[in-house]
């Protein structure tokens, strides 16, 4: 997670964070994608699939979906 600096040490005004998502699978080897502040996500078939969503959602940015290699848990 990206460590937050209050806006008067940094000088500037602060961002809001921008959305991220970590895809990997679940315990029952389901495809799942969910985002970083956990409001988001979603079940998918295929990793294609739960990739395709991330990159949709975060506007294409490349640094903003990782692949886990440990679980991964939809909370609803």
């Amino acid at each position: 997670m990206p460590s937050l600096v209050p806006a008067a040490v940094s000088g500037t005004p602060a961002a809001a964070d921008p959305i991220r998502f970590i895809v990997g699978q679940d315990r029952r080897g389901h495809w799942v994608a969910v985002a970083s502040h956990g409001r988001a996500g979603g079940l998918f078939r295929s990793r294609e699939a739960a990739i395709g969503f991330a990159v949709g959602e975060t506007g294409h940015r490349p640094d903003a979906v990782r692949l886990s290699g440990e679980r991964v848990e939809l909370r609803l």
